[in-house]
């Protein structure tokens, strides 16, 4: 079979990671191209192979659900064997801006509860907070320990065809992902072991052990081995292999509501066979309004009742913090450059991708008029659903995403169709670039921490900028390798 001929690879005039447009390799994939480029398709396509069954023994899987009867499906991961390439030197940026935006991040999350100084500043208008979705006021006057409430953010980054890297937008309610991004480094090693030979990439399998001791910091007993637990929802979540699989990873319990209970000293207690264990530490998995149904909905089954006042009380951590979702807010995202100088003085290190708020009149009429140019984002979904890719859409779409826009402007923003940079994934046997973006993960307590790299997320499906694997997307090992920049 045929070897694959960079010169024909279809880089166009978007920013390839790997392939420059004159069909060259960039100066740190060099090594990996030639490599690729010594394999015929078959081979090629054998170690893809290798590496679907490697996932589908390893029970590696996310669950989908169909639109029509709300089925839930187990489906194996889809991966692609062709690692992404970032230099250190480009990494090392990138990571002081995660930082500071987190900080930016949690400190305004820990003004909203107290004195609301951004909003008396002018900096955030009143009224986006007294509309807010993910507002808690049950958490007005708290103070979690070291003023952080998103103890775990993954923000997703990605690249435009100038090769900028923006913060598209961020997760600090329970982002998920991370479990993925380990098991793909595990992968690539057992089907794709010469790769290594060539390259050094920074490791990613400490992060358990960091997500424990950023846990562990929290817990309001000052013990050695603090007793920490991953509150799932149960195994039909879309994120439950993550939740079974870092707990395993870190040594803690995996419970659901129903394993723990809150006495009257106001303390969490876990159930167990050699009777009741008291809890310092929860890593919870489930929304806040499902976490305790005396504080959010009354009918939850999935909660604690009572977890809310323990929490108050200061006998129990939780991690992430209930209300810190209200940052998650996509118009919020679109003030964070403000937030940053606001709290912290500096200049943003990493861009916002450019935003209108259709709340604004000129903005919605904008974007209202462009609607075939823009990517129309519900403020407070996830996953890729409720959004409008306007270059993807049908007429009959616009229309129907126009009369939303106008019912509630509040709820949308507007960005750019961005060229998003590829990366060369296999598809039938041959290269083809498809798109992706990354999502690292930032750990915060006493100290912060960002993973050397993150979950880079593929568009499979060629021409789609959707990457996420409920929609049809995939995922590619996350290479930080410690050479000069290009």
């Amino acid at each position: 079979m045929k070897n694959i001929d960079w010169k024909t690879y279809e880089a166009e005039k978007i920013w390839d990671e790997l392939i420059d447009t004159e069909g060259r390799p960039r100066p740190h994939g060099e090594q990996l191209a030639r490599l690729l480029a010594g394999m015929d398709a078959d081979d090629l396509a054998s170690r893809q192979a290798a590496a679907d069954l490697a996932i589908k023994e390893m029970g590696i899987t996310f669950t989908v659900y169909s639109d029509e009867k709300q089925d839930a499906i187990d489906r194996t991961w889809p991966f692609d064997i062709v690692p992404r390439i970032i230099v250190k030197t480009e990494w090392d940026r990138i990571e002081k801006g995660l930082k500071q935006r987190v900080v930016a991040l949690n400190r305004f999350i820990d003004d909203l509860y107290h004195d609301q100084e951004v909003i008396k500043a002018g900096i955030i208008p009143r009224e986006i907070l007294a509309s807010s979705s993910n507002f808690r006021p049950q958490c007005v006057g708290m103070s979690p320990r070291f003023g952080v409430w998103a103890h775990i953010c993954g923000s997703d980054l990605v690249r435009d065809r100038d090769g900028t890297v923006y913060v598209l937008e961020d997760n600090l309610r329970v982002p998920s992902g991370v479990s993925y991004m380990l098991e793909n480094r595990l992968v690539t090693k057992r089907v794709f072991p010469e790769l290594f030979e060539n390259y050094a990439p920074l490791p990613v399998d400490d992060y358990p052990s960091q997500l424990y001791d950023t846990l562990a910091a929290l817990s309001p007993r000052d013990l050695e081995y603090p007793e920490m637990v991953v509150l799932t929802p149960g195994i039909y979540n879309s994120a439950y292999f993550e939740h079974s699989y870092l707990a395993q990873q870190m040594g803690c319990e995996l419970v659901e509501g129903r394993d723990l209970y809150v006495d009257n000293d106001d303390c969490v207690y876990m159930r167990t066979v050699g009777g009741p264990a008291r809890v310092d530490v929860i890593y919870r998995r489930v929304d806040d309004l499902f976490l305790d149904p005396e504080a959010f909905h009354p009918d939850s089954m999935l909660g604690v009742p009572g977890l809310l006042r323990a929490w108050k009380a200061g006998k129990v951590a939780l991690a992430n913090a209930p209300g810190a979702g209200v940052a998650d807010d996509k118009v919020v995202y679109s003030y964070v450059p403000d937030i940053i100088e606001f709290y912290l003085g500096e200049k943003p290190i990493l861009p916002n991708v450019p935003t209108w708020r259709c709340m604004e009149p000129e903005a919605l009429a904008d974007t209202l008029a462009n609607l075939e140019n823009r990517v129309v984002k519900p403020a407070n979904e996830s996953g890729g659903y409720g959004m409008l890719v306007g270059s993807a859409s049908t007429k009959e779409e616009r229309e129907e995403f126009a009369k939303r826009l106008k019912e509630d402007p509040r709820n949308y923003i507007a960005q750019p169709v961005l060229g998003l940079s590829t990366v060369p994934t296999i598809i039938e046997k041959h290269m083809e670039p498809r798109h992706v973006d990354l999502r690292p993960f930032i750990l915060s307590a006493e100290q912060q921490q960002v993973t050397m790299g993150g979950l880079t997320r593929v568009a499979l499906r060629k021409g789609s900028l959707v990457v996420n694997s409920s929609q049809g997307g995939g995922s590619k090992d996350t290479w930080i390798v410690p050479i000069g920049k290009e």
